[in-house]
Parts: C-alpha cells; structure tokens; sequence
C-alpha cells in the first residue's frame, strides 16, 4: 500500500511540473526571442564588475566588454573586493591592450560590512560610484568576472529592455560543461533553477514569481535607487533571485537563456561542483529545518522513488513509478539538449539527483557549523556574518573617483 502512495505522489508531481509549472523544461525563453532589435545610438550603459581574486580569467572577460559592438556609450568599473592576486592590475593591462584605459575605471573595496554578502557589498559599492557621476546612466549592467560576451549581446540587451520598458534584463550565461563532473551535473544544475524560477512567470508582469541570473543583470538605476538599491538585499546569499524580486515590484522583468554568454568558471571534478551549490542551497530554503525536511522528501518521492519502484516494485506501483520515470527523463531532455548531450543521460537524473540531495544536506550541516555561505575565504550565511569596514561615505567615494580620473 505505501509503494502505491509513494509512486502515485510521484506521478502527480511529474504531472504538475510538466503542465503547471511555466513550461520550465521546454527552455522557450531565450535572448533570441527578446525583441527590440532596432539600434539604440543614444544609450549610455555602464557595467559594474565584482571581482575577487579573478585574474586568471579577467583579461579574456573585459576583452569581451570592450568588443561589444554597441553604438551608444559604454563603460566599464571593475570594483576590486580585496584581491591578492593581481586582479586590478591585470584588468589595467587589459584595458590599456584594448586601448580602452579611458573606459575602465578599478575601485578597490575594503570588503563588506556587518550584515552584507560580499558581491553585493561589491556591486553597491560600484553603484554608489555610478550615483555620484554627473549623469546618470540609461542602464547599469551588473556581471560577473567570469564571464566572455559575444559582440552584439549588450546592443540586444540595451534594445529589448527598451523595447519591452523593462527595469530588469537578466541572461541566465551558458555553463561551463567540458568534464566528465559538468556533463553530468551542470545541466541539471539548469533544470533545478529553472523549475525553482520557471523564466515564463518571471517574465509574466502579472505573476508573482520573481527571480534573476547574476551573471548578466542589465537593470534601470533609477528604477533600483527607488528600490532602495542594493542594500535592500543586502544579506542575500542568492542575491540574483532577491533582486529580480526587488525590482519586479518597480516594473517588469525578463530573464532568459544565452548562448551568447559562456562562463569561465570550470568545474572539473565533483567537489567543485559539490561546492557551488553547497554555498546557498539552504538559503534557498531560508534556513529552515522544516523546508529541508520537506525538500529532502520531495526529492526521494520524485527523483529517488520512481526508478527504485520500477525497478524492484510490483504492480500497481511498478507501472505508476515507470511512468512517472519517463515523464522526468522526457523533461530533462530539451536541457541536455542545449548543452549537446545524449538524451540517454536523460534516465540518469534520478543519481544526479541523489547528489544534490546530499548537497542541500551538506549545506544546511555546514550553516548549522558555522561555515556556510562559504566564497573565497568568506564565510557569509547569516550566522557566521562578523563586523567589518563600514562604506565609504559619499565625499570619500567622489574623492576616489576624482583620483581615478
């Protein structure tokens, strides 16, 4: 009797993913489809960079920036989060290669305040800078460091959140997916966020869902300065999907696969990956130990159950969970897909989702130790936060920039 319960819970949930849940797994949102295609000469844009320790890839990333083939103005502040590795005076040499040393201005931060991530203590502090200019820009495009762009995706961004008066315009970048531990793992890293955040009802004015990709943010200053920018958010470990929230409530938002934007980063081995999700998957359950009850038994109705029962059941509950099985694998597909893989690996999400299951489990473990948040020697969930440098005021941040000019 309880086989039967548990293969027919798995079936209604594949059921509702499929058809109720924004169509997440057929990818139908895509830069391609953001319209707006018609030049927009007069746009001024700057892009804000949080960068730590990033000079092993900085140079090819700001290579990419300042090739963007964008008729407007465009230009580029890499805000420096107390980096050891020569990540300021590689963004320099780049710029300088580029000869575009006029477009490029590097901050250093002194790292976040009491209560503050450290991205967005980065992002904030470029943004007071953008503030504090003489004009304000039409745009801020907040990136990653890790990150190469295509030449024409800033002209497609500037055009299509124009187009459609958006105040946020967010691309979710193409992984990495080389190693044997990204083929199996990264795409399913796609499909979780995306049924998390089905991109249709972010990107529906009248829905409520909310959320945002950081590694390309494209977003109104004003409309964010209204918000209350960044420091609204600023303890946010996922702090994309936070402020695709904040700015939803000052107007619409879009976010959207690319294959126009790669990431950098690599994940060679399985702990690599291990780590990038360790880092905020109990934040995505606000740190609650019923949530993580409730996750960890979703995840074994739906992912774990279906192919144990098909397997090793008896009927009826073998055929329910079989069913069940093939609706997961033929909704995984499209994703593999995208990232040029067999559809075969398709039956395989039930081991990959045992994975990340132990993921989640390891990241509430260590939140609970005191560890969690962890980035490049921070560690930044809630519990572990400790005091810092405050801001700069507003005359020290124009001081610094009358230095950088």
């Amino acid at each position: 009797m309880l086989a039967i319960v548990i293969s027919a819970l798995g079936l209604f949930v594949w059921l509702y993913l499929i058809a109720l849940r924004g169509g997440f797994w057929r990818l139908t949102e895509h830069d391609r489809n953001l319209g707006g295609h018609a030049a927009v000469p007069a746009t001024h844009v700057v892009a804000i960079v949080p960068a730590r320790n990033e000079a092993d890839v900085i140079e090819k990333s700001l290579t990419s920036l300042f090739a963007q083939q964008f008729h407007g103005r465009f230009e580029v502040i890499l805000v420096d989060d107390e980096s050891d590795d020569g990540t300021a005076e590689a963004a320099r040499r780049c710029a300088a290669a580029n000869g575009a040393s006029s477009r490029l201005t590097v901050l250093s931060s002194r790292g976040p305040d009491a209560g503050w991530t450290g991205k967005l203590a980065a992002m904030q502090r470029g943004f007071d800078y953008v503030r504090s200019l003489p004009i304000d820009p039409d745009f801020v495009l907040f990136c990653d460091a890790d990150i190469e762009f295509s030449p024409h995706v800033l002209a497609r961004l500037a055009s299509g959140a124009t187009a459609r008066g958006a105040v946020l315009t967010s691309l979710m970048v193409k992984l990495r997916c080389e190693s044997l531990a990204e083929r199996w793992f990264v795409p399913a890293f796609i499909f979780y966020f995306q049924k998390l955040y089905p991109f249709r009802n972010i990107n529906d004015p009248d829905h409520p869902a909310a959320g945002a990709a950081g590694g390309v943010m494209l977003l109104r200053p004003e409309a964010l300065a209204t918000a209350g920018g960044l420091r609204a958010i600023r303890g946010a470990l996922i702090d994309d999907c936070a402020l695709g929230a904040l700015m939803k409530a000052q107007g619409p938002i879009w976010l959207g696969l690319t294959e126009d934007v790669h990431s950098l980063r690599a994940y060679p081995r399985l702990a690599d990956i291990s780590r990038m999700v360790v880092r905020s998957a109990y934040a995505q359950l606000s740190y609650s130990p019923w949530r993580l009850a409730g996750a960890l038994v979703g995840m074994a109705a739906a992912y774990l159950a279906p192919p144990y029962l098909a397997l090793f059941g008896e009927s009826p509950a073998r055929e329910t969970a079989l069913v069940s099985w093939l609706l997961m694998a033929q909704a995984y597909m499209p994703t593999l897909r995208f990232y040029g893989l067999s559809r075969w690996r398709a039956f395989a999400l039930p081991g990959v989702a045992a994975c990340y299951t132990w993921f989640t489990v390891e990241s509430a473990w260590r939140h609970l130790s005191g560890r969690g948040g962890e980035w490049k020697g921070r560690y930044q969930a809630p519990r572990a936060q400790k005091s810092a440098q405050r801001f700069e005021t507003p005359g020290e941040i124009e001081a610094n920039r009358q230095i950088e000019v």
